[in-house]
């Protein structure tokens, strides 16, 4: 298959598109996590509706990006690229004009299934285009820029929600997606793997999909009727069978979306282990980091979409270094150091209790935002670079589509679980916090009914004056508590993708075609 230079004409207007397209997908969910609080007011969304409005997006892109990158190699990579950007623009369209939580949380579906056909396109085009002496570097390029304009998204985000416009994260996909395709259709030339066989996977899509969601129902509904309930077994139970009969299908399955032998490289396992623990952490730490920023900690949207910007200097800095540096050296050292810095980095943001607002920035959450967005700088590309590098060229869409996969199925999982921890440490701590208020025990019922609420609980009608202070107190307190649980699970999440490159990530398997 031919490639191109990365300096040459035909190398920029792949990388261009490529990142347009990336970036659009990644501002919108950066975006969205900051407008959380003002879509929550404006929708009179509880705490499990805004689980759901994250994870349905991230349920449809989790089951069908893996048939997305077995599309692009058969069918034609730009093909179906392209394809994947227009139907996600019509997603966020409607996503900006949704009237209730239920809609929205249809059209975000929508948006899914474009993103599984567009997602994984941008890094399948860019490494099976790139010279493979270049890729690294390319794949690097790709990784600063995207991060650039995606970590614009929250401050971009935190404007709009900050002035009741947050329905425009939405309506500014459109024209950068639009530009994608005028750039894709006029300048880089279709490519696809001309071994590869037809046929599809649905038999396999279709068990994913309902095995996630089910799962994601289980977890979302503890909070709401308790573990020990017939919802929650039976939609565990069902979710994992669900799960073990995709691994089934998958392995007797003529043309399988996930081919099992591709995990028969211990590389290509450990660099999936990694993402999955390391991108676990990441979406819930910086969920809660966002909610408590605006909702307990005095922080306009705005303010919290501009305290990323250390994370996106470190991104500009370091990642295209980074990728050079696993093209010369090999990806195993990096990330051994890099999601082993990030978990520290959530780590101290843990420890963060109250404070008096954006003042206290620099001595507050400002050093844990910079060593997490050092560990991030020194992982995602050489991250990439594994996983890409440790499959044949043919594999290239499927290898990445395995990958997006798992960073989306990380989230959900870590969306539905620790929302649900969430839940109940807030609901643990408000119990204690009310322990010793002259309150009967009938109203310390009805406050503790906000918990499912979060960070935007409201003290419930009839409290005035001092009791009411005291409620709203024992809100903050309980979130606050819960916050500090789930970034250190978050913490810990990113420490054991530190040991899956101890275990498994080997330099010398980074090559293509092994």
């Amino acid at each position: 298959m031919a490639t191109v230079a990365l300096g040459s004409k035909a190398g920029k207007w792949i990388m261009v598109s490529s990142i347009m397209a990336s970036a659009m997908a990644f501002i919108d969910s950066t975006a969205l996590n900051v407008v959380l609080p003002s879509l929550q007011k404006s929708l009179n969304a509880s705490g499990t509706d805004l689980f759901w409005i994250l994870n349905a997006y991230l349920l449809m892109l989790a089951a069908l990006i893996l048939i997305g990158g077995s599309l692009g190699d058969r069918l034609g990579r730009k093909k179906v690229f392209m394809a994947g950007i227009f139907i996600f623009i019509l997603g966020s369209a409607a996503c900006g004009f949704a009237p209730s939580v239920t809609l929205l949380v249809v059209f975000r579906m929508l948006q899914g299934i474009g993103g599984a056909l567009m997602i994984p396109g941008s890094l399948s085009l860019i490494s099976s285009s790139i010279n493979p002496k270049e890729r690294g570097k390319a794949i690097g390029t790709w990784s600063a820029f995207t991060t650039v304009v995606t970590m614009g998204g929250p401050v971009l985000g935190g404007a709009f929600g900050d002035a009741g416009l947050w329905r425009y994260i939405f309506f500014i996909n459109i024209p950068i997606g639009i530009g994608a395709l005028i750039i894709l259709a006029r300048q880089v030339k279709e490519i696809k793997d001309e071994e590869g066989i037809q046929g599809l996977d649905f038999a396999g899509a279709i068990a994913i999909a309902l095995g996630l969601a089910a799962l994601t129902f289980g977890f979302l509904r503890i909070p709401a009727v308790g573990l020990n309930n017939w919802q929650v077994y039976s939609s565990l139970g069902g979710g994992l069978l669900l799960l073990l009969v995709f691994i089934l299908i998958e392995k007797k399955s003529k043309y399988p979306m996930m081919p099992l032998q591709l995990f028969t490289n211990l590389t290509f396992s450990g660099a999936n282990l990694l993402t999955f623990f390391l991108y676990a952490g990441l979406g819930a730490g910086m969920l809660f980091l966002g909610l408590n920023m605006v909702q307990v900690q005095g922080y306009s949207q705005l303010q919290s979409g501009l305290t990323f910007l250390p994370f996106t200097v470190l991104m500009i800095t370091l990642a295209r270094f980074a990728g050079a540096q696993a093209d010369k050296h090999g990806p195993r050292l990096l990330l051994i150091c890099g999601p082993a810095i990030a978990g520290a980095g959530l780590l101290i943001l843990s420890f963060v209790k109250q404070t008096t607002g954006p003042a206290d920035y620099w001595t507050t959450f400002f050093p844990g935002i910079l060593v997490f967005g050092l560990g991030m700088s020194l992982t995602v590309a050489p991250l990439t670079t594994a996983v890409m590098g440790s499959v044949s060229d043919h594999f290239s869409g499927t290898a990445s589509g395995v990958n997006n996969a798992l960073t989306r199925i990380a989230s959900v999982f870590a969306n539905a679980i620790l929302g649900a921890l969430a839940v109940l440490f807030f609901s643990g701590a408000l119990q204690g916090e009310l322990k010793n208020v002259r309150l009967d025990s009938k109203q310390k019922q009805v406050i503790e009914k906000q918990s499912i609420n979060l960070g935007n609980a409201k003290v419930p009608k009839g409290f005035e004056g001092k009791d009411k202070a005291v409620i709203e107190k024992a809100y903050k307190e309980s979130f606050i508590s819960a916050y500090g649980k789930i970034m250190q699970i978050s913490a810990f999440s990113g420490f054991l993708g530190a040991l899956m490159a101890v275990f498994f990530i080997k330099n010398s398997a980074v090559k293509k075609g092994k």
